[in-house]
């Protein structure tokens, strides 16, 4: 018997509805509260560094980047960068007031490439237990 309480957890991939284009279009975006890595070409894409900043060494550029408050983490090993989130836990670059992506047009390859496969939202905003919900925001 499972348990038939159990809501949508962005921490727990167990609890999300598989991933459609139908669920982004009433987006609450809710999957911009999740960790996102980057690597060094999307940074530059993102307009963050220059041309001339990605050959720097990645530790240098690491530095720079969590100075810039871009930024949380470096995984050296992977080469990977993991964003800055807010307390709330969203992204940098997702607009307070509108919910849409304010770089959508040079966001990174996670977000374009629709890495998330699955949401904890339906499009309706419920939950798998079809309860209406949505993730606190400060």
């Amino acid at each position: 018997m499972g348990n038939k309480n159990r809501r949508g957890d962005v921490d727990e991939i167990s609890t999300w509805t598989k991933h459609n284009q139908r669920l982004c279009s009433k987006c609450k975006a809710n999957c911009c509260t999740m960790p996102v890595e980057v690597k060094i070409p999307e940074v530059g894409r993102m307009g963050v560094i220059t041309e001339f900043e990605m050959k720097e060494p990645i530790k240098k550029l690491a530095k720079k980047l969590k100075k810039d408050g871009v930024i949380e983490h470096l995984y050296f090993k992977e080469q990977i960068f993991m964003l800055v989130r807010f307390a709330n836990k969203d992204c940098l670059y997702l607009d307070p007031t509108s919910q849409k992506c304010k770089i959508y047009k040079n966001r990174p390859d996670t977000c374009r490439d629709g890495s998330y496969k699955s949401c904890i939202f339906d499009s309706l905003g419920r939950d798998k237990d079809n309860r209406y919900w949505q993730i606190e925001r400060a």
